[in-house]
């Protein structure tokens, strides 16, 4: 029997789900803070490795939240380590998409059953961490997909089957890296530039071997994107029409927000208000360069700079 959930069953209740990896913690960090600010409660999920980090490298303050933004861990099928780097981009890709679809449906129920805490509505997943909408499917909620980087790299990604199709991808050998070969006019390709090469793809495309793994997760993921409720793009749509309108035509509602820095410096205040101290860097700061810029003496480049 579930949990009776109190006056906090009001709030919508968002369970934000990056990639464990600095370049899509952050933004999804700054997207979770706005919802926050508009009214949600967020549960924000690391994998516990990350967790461990992110205490390491900011201190515990880092994820104590609040009692409407918590955080959340779950496994992501890697050996354990204690280790503060980051992890082995192909086995952390490989391990997430294969192993954290149980943990993180257990996760949502959970949340929905603990006392004070209003039941999940939605799921926010990292548009590569498709597992999320089988999750939330799970519980009877939908799931947006948050991409964090360009709609032109998102496309570029959409078009990687398309490109292997016709021969293009995999490369028979190595000599072709070196010989011209990437410059191959690529003026199909939907959402695209007509004046497209090879080598303008993201750079998975230009590998001998079929069976790598990252290229194959990013084919994966991106077409997953057909079964989100929504997808959220840190762009703008004056930068990136032709690339969005091909999204458009084919994906479920598109949402574009960016650019985020801009947007998080109008919605929250107070550098983010009682979420200021809540960060998302995995890397313990070395200050030292800003006491001695703060404390030194001016040094001749200052003098050269005031002059011009």
């Amino acid at each position: 029997m579930g949990a009776a959930h109190g006056p906090a069953d009001e709030k919508p209740h968002v369970v934000c789900v990056p990639l464990p990896a600095q370049g899509h913690v952050t933004p999804m960090m700054k997207l979770a803070k706005i919802l926050h600010c508009k009214g949600f409660h967020v549960t924000f999920v690391n994998t516990e490795y990350n967790h461990r980090r992110l205490v390491r490298s900011r201190g515990p303050a880092a994820v104590a939240g609040l009692s409407d933004f918590r955080f959340a861990t779950i496994p992501d099928g890697l050996p354990p380590s204690d280790a503060d780097a980051t992890q082995d981009p192909e086995s952390l890709c490989y391990y997430t998409m294969t192993t954290c679809l149980p943990h993180m449906t257990k996760l949502l129920e959970d949340l929905n059953s603990t006392a004070g805490v209003p039941p999940v509505t939605c799921v926010l997943g990292d548009n590569v961490m498709s597992f999320c909408v089988d999750a939330a499917a799970a519980v009877g909620v939908p799931c947006a997909l948050f991409w964090t980087a360009s709609a032109c790299g998102f496309m570029g990604y959409r078009n990687f089957r398309s490109l292997m199709d016709e021969g293009l991808s995999p490369l028979k050998d190595e000599e072709l890296l070196r010989n011209g070969y990437l410059d191959t006019p690529v003026t199909e390709a939907a959402g695209m530039s007509k004046h497209m090469r090879l080598r303008d793809f993201p750079s998975f495309i230009c590998t001998t071997n079929r069976d790598g793994i990252l290229l194959n997760f990013l084919m994966h993921e991106v077409e997953q994107s057909d079964r989100a409720a929504a997808i959220i793009l840190n762009t703008l749509d004056e930068l990136e029409q032709p690339a969005l309108d091909a999204m458009r035509a084919i994906l479920p509602p598109i949402y574009t927000i960016g650019p985020l820095n801009f947007l998080v410096e109008q919605v929250l205040p107070d550098g983010g208000g009682p979420l200021a101290t809540t960060r998302s860097s995995l890397w313990r700061e070395d200050r030292s360069c800003l006491e001695w810029l703060h404390g030194g003496s001016p040094g001749p480049w200052c003098t050269s700079t005031s002059a011009v």
